[in-house]
C-alpha cells in the first residue's frame, strides 16, 4: 500500500479513536441512523478558512427534514450554523470576495435566490420570479447566476408559464393528453414543461427579465435537459456556458447525452459539443485557463451503465483526447487542478470510492485515497481537496486530503456526539471465488452476540444491479441496523456489480437470474464458513429494486432461507418492460425488447418458478414507484396468496422506488424487523 494511501488510513483511525469513548452505548438502531445530521455539497471559501456544506437533520415526529447551512473552519476548529430558517435553504456558493453567500431558498414561499452575509443580519432575497428556481450556479465574478426553472418550451417569458399553470388548476377538466415519452418519469406525471437555463443578474432590479438560453431551441423536446449543478459549466471568461442535454428523440429508449455550450447573452442558440459520440457525455469542468474542457463519456449507446472516461476538449479546435480510455475504472467526480497538469476524480473500486489524480497530458492514473466512500470533490485555494466521507461505520462529514502528502483531516464533527452513544458492528472484507471470478462480499457480525450463541442472519441483496455495498453509511438498506438487531449479516457484490471492471459489470446482461444467483449462493457459503456462529436454520433474503428481483427469484430456487423480504421488485419481467418509463434499462439487459427477445424475458422472469413458492415472504411497494411499477409488487403478494405461503404487504401510496419520510421509514423498519424476527424465531424486549 502506498504511503499516501496509509497516510489517508491514519486519517481515518485518528477520527475514529476520537470518537470511541461513548458513557452509555447502545447497539445501533432505526432512531440513531435518522437522528444522524446529512451533510452534502461541501465548497471552500475564497481565502481557505471556511468549509460551506448543506446540512439535513430529520424531525422524525414531524415528519420532515430540516435543511440549512453550515460552516466549518479549515483547520476543523470551529464550525457555525449560517441560516437556521424553518424553510429549506440549499445549494450554498460563496461570493468571490467571500463576503457572502448565495444560496437557494423558499422561505418567501417559492424557491429564490437569497444572499447571507458572514456578518450576520438577516439573509437577503435577490430574485422574486413568478416560478421556482429549481437550482443556479454563479458567475465567475459574482454577478450573475445561470438557474433553470420548469417552463413551457412555447411561452416567452416565466409569466406566461405561471399563468398556465394556474389555468390548469382551475379547470374543472382534469384529462391530459401525450402524443410521446415520457408520460412519467420516477414518481411526477410529465406536464408538458422542460427545465430551461436561464441568466440574471443579481440582484435583479427593475424587474429585469431574465435570459432565456434555450427560447425557440426546443419546442419539441423532452422534459429535462439535464441533472443538476454537476452539469452545467461556466466558462472561466464568464462568457458562455457548457451544459448536458438529452436530444428530444426517442428519449425513453435513448441513453444519449450531449453538451452544448452557448453564449451567456442567450444572442446565440446552444451549439451541439459531442455530436459525435450517440451515448452519454456529461459533467463538463473547464480547466483554470479556460483552454480546455474535461467531460466524462460513455461508448455504448443505451447501457446506462456503461464506464465513464474522461475526454478533453480543446475548446478552440474542438479536437478531442480520451484521456482514461484505457482505465478500467468508471469516473465520478472530477476536478481540475489549479495549474492544469492534474484532474483529481473519484471511481469506485473493490467496494469503496477512492480519491485519484490523472495526469492531463498522459492520463497516469495515481491513487490518492483508498479508504471509504469519498465524494463531492472541491479544492481550495492552497490547492488541497475537500471532500465528503462516509464509511460504514459514520455518516458522511467533511474532510480536506493534501494530494502533495496523501495527509488527510477530518474537518466537520457533526455527528461525534451521537456516534459516542451508539456500538456498531466493525465490517469484514471477504472474497471468494464464483464461476471463474473473485468476488466481494462484506461481512458483519451481530453487536451484542455472547460467545458460543447461535445468531441468525440478515443476507443482503443490493439493487441496481449495476451497483455495489460500498464502505458507506446508507439512510436505507444500513447494515449496521440488523447487526445492532442482533443479526449477522453478509452482502454480496455478484456479477454486475459496480467497482470491479466493466466485463464484471457487463456480465449480468441476458442472465439476470441464474448468474447472481450462484454468485450469491457462493458468497453466502463462503460468509457461513467465516461466521459459524450463524444457525443456518434462521436466515433471511432481503432485497429492493434489482434485490426485490432476486428475491423473488430466489423464492423459485433451492435455497436455504427461512423467510425472504422483496421491495419493489419485478415479478414479471416482460410485464414490466410494457409499464416502466426508462426502457433503454430492459431493452440493454434484456439484449433487446420483448418482442424481439421473448425467450431471453421468459428465462429471467421469476414468475415462470411460482409453482415452487413455498417460502414467507413480506412484500413492499410504493404507489408512486414509475420504475417498478405497483403492479408488480401487487403481483408477486396475489401469486404468494393463492398458493397459501405466509405472506404480507406493506404498501406505501404516497412514496416512489424509495422510502423517504421519516414516519414512513420507521414503520418500514419496525415491520421488516418483525418479519425476520417471527421467521427466525428471534425474541427481543423492543426494537429500536
Amino acid at each position: 500500500m502506498s504511503t499516501r494511501a496509509t497516510l489517508c488510513i491514519l486519517g481515518v483511525m485518528m477520527g475514529t479513536m476520537a470518537m470511541a469513548a461513548s458513557p452509555t452505548p447502545h447497539p445501533f438502531g432505526w432512531e440513531d441512523m435518522f437522528a444522524m445530521v446529512r451533510l452534502s455539497d461541501p465548497r471552500p471559501s475564497p481565502d481557505g478558512r471556511w468549509v460551506l456544506f448543506t446540512r439535513v437533520q430529520y424531525d422524525i415526529e414531524a415528519n420532515r427534514g430540516n435543511t440549512d447551512l453550515g460552516m466549518v473552519s479549515i483547520d476543523g476548529k470551529l464550525s457555525r450554523r449560517l441560516t437556521r430558517d424553518p424553510a429549506v435553504d440549499t445549494n450554498g456558493r460563496w461570493l468571490p470576495d467571500g463576503s457572502a453567500v448565495v444560496f437557494l431558498s423558499n422561505r418567501s414561499g417559492s424557491f429564490q435566490i437569497w444572499r447571507a452575509s458572514l456578518d450576520g443580519g438577516d439573509p437577503e432575497r435577490l430574485t422574486d420570479f413568478p416560478l421556482d428556481v429549481d437550482g443556479f450556479e454563479l458567475s465567475p465574478d459574482g454577478k450573475r447566476a445561470v438557474f433553470w426553472s420548469a417552463v413551457f418550451p412555447d411561452c416567452a417569458d416565466l409569466a406566461c408559464s405561471q399563468k398556465r399553470l394556474a389555468d390548469r388548476a382551475a379547470s374543472k377538466a382534469t384529462g391530459r393528453i401525450y402524443d410521446r415519452l415520457f408520460v412519467r418519469h420516477w414518481d411526477s406525471w410529465a406536464d408538458g414543461r422542460r427545465n430551461h437555463l436561464f441568466v440574471t443578474s443579481l440582484p435583479v432590479t427593475n424587474g429585469k427579465t431574465p435570459v432565456d438560453l434555450m427560447a425557440g431551441w426546443d419546442q419539441d423536446a423532452p422534459t429535462r435537459p439535464f441533472g443538476g449543478p454537476e452539469e452545467i459549466a461556466w466558462a472561466p471568461d464568464g462568457q458562455s456556458i457548457v451544459f448536458a442535454s438529452r436530444p428530444p428523440l426517442n428519449e425513453a429508449w435513448s441513453t444519449n447525452v450531449e453538451l452544448y455550450r452557448v453564449a451567456a447573452d442567450g444572442k446565440s442558440r446552444p451549439a451541439l459539443l459531442t455530436g459525435d459520440n450517440p451515448a452519454t457525455d456529461t459533467r463538463p469542468v473547464f480547466s483554470p485557463d479556460g483552454k480546455t474542457l474535461a467531460y466524462l463519456a460513455m461508448q455504448r449507446p443505451g447501457f446506462e451503465a456503461d464506464r465513464l472516461h474522461i475526454v478533453l476538449m480543446d475548446v478552440a479546435s474542438g479536437k478531442k483526447n480520451p484521456l482514461t480510455h484505457e482505465w478500467d475504472r468508471s469516473v465520478e467526480d472530477l476536478v481540475w487542478a489549479a495549474d492544469g497538469s492534474l484532474l483529481y476524480v473519484t471511481a469506485q473500486e473493490h467496494a469503496r470510492q477512492k480519491i485519484f489524480s490523472v495526469e492531463a497530458g498522459s492520463g497516469q492514473v495515481k491513487p490518492l485515497c483508498e479508504v471509504g466512500r469519498n465524494f463531492s470533490l472541491t479544492l481550495t485555494r492552497g490547492g488541497t481537496l475537500v471532500f465528503l466521507r462516509d464509511r460504514m461505520t459514520h455518516p458522511a462529514e467533511v474532510f480536506e486530503l493534501d494530494p502533495a502528502t496523501g495527509r488527510v483531516s477530518q474537518l466537520s464533527r457533526e455527528n461525534e456526539e451521537r456516534l459516542r452513544t451508539v456500538r456498531m458492528s466493525e465490517p469484514e472484507d471477504l472474497w471468494f471465488e464464483s464461476d471463474g471470478s473473485r468476488v466481494h462480499a462484506w461481512i458483519l457480525r451481530p453487536v451484542e452476540a455472547r460467545k458460543g450463541q447461535k445468531v441468525p442472519l440478515a443476507f443482503l441483496i443490493h439493487g441496481g444491479p449495476q451497483g455495489s455495498w460500498l464502505d458507506d453509511f446508507h439512510y436505507r438498506w444500513n447494515p449496521q441496523f440488523y447487526a445492532g438487531a442482533g443479526y449477522a449479516v453478509i452482502a454480496v457484490d455478484f456479477r454486475g456489480s459496480t467497482g470491479y471492471g466493466q466485463a464484471f459489470v457487463d456480465a449480468i446482461r441476458g442472465n439476470w437470474g441464474p448468474g447472481p444467483y450462484a454468485d450469491l449462493m457462493a458468497g453466502l457459503k463462503a460468509g457461513l464458513q467465516k461466521l459459524p456462529e450463524v444457525d443456518t436454520a434462521r436466515m433471511c433474503a432481503l432485497g429492493a429494486s434489482f434485490g426485490g428481483y432476486m428475491v423473488n427469484w430466489i423464492a423459485g430456487q433451492d435455497h436455504p432461507f427461512a423467510c425472504l423480504v422483496t421491495h419493489d421488485g419485478d415479478f414479471d419481467v416482460e410485464s414490466s418492460y410494457y409499464n416502466t418509463e426508462e426502457l433503454w434499462f430492459p431493452e440493454w439487459e434484456m439484449t433487446g425488447p420483448p418482442w424481439e427477445k421473448p425467450e431471453v424475458y421468459a428465462r429471467n422472469s421469476p414468475k415462470a418458478n411460482v409453482s415452487r413458492w413455498k417460502t414467507p415472504m413480506l412484500v413492499v411497494q410504493g404507489g408512486l414507484d414509475f420504475r417498478v411499477v405497483e403492479t408488480e409488487g401487487l403481483s408477486t403478494f396475489n401469486a404468494l396468496q393463492r398458493r397459501g405461503v405466509p405472506s404480507r404487504l406493506l404498501y406505501f401510496p404516497d412514496e416512489n422506488h424509495w422510502v423517504l419520510k421519516p414516519q414512513n421509514s420507521r414503520l418500514w423498519h419496525q415491520t421488516v424487523l418483525e418479519w425476520l424476527d417471527r421467521w427466525t424465531r428471534t425474541t427481543r424486549k423492543s426494537a429500536r
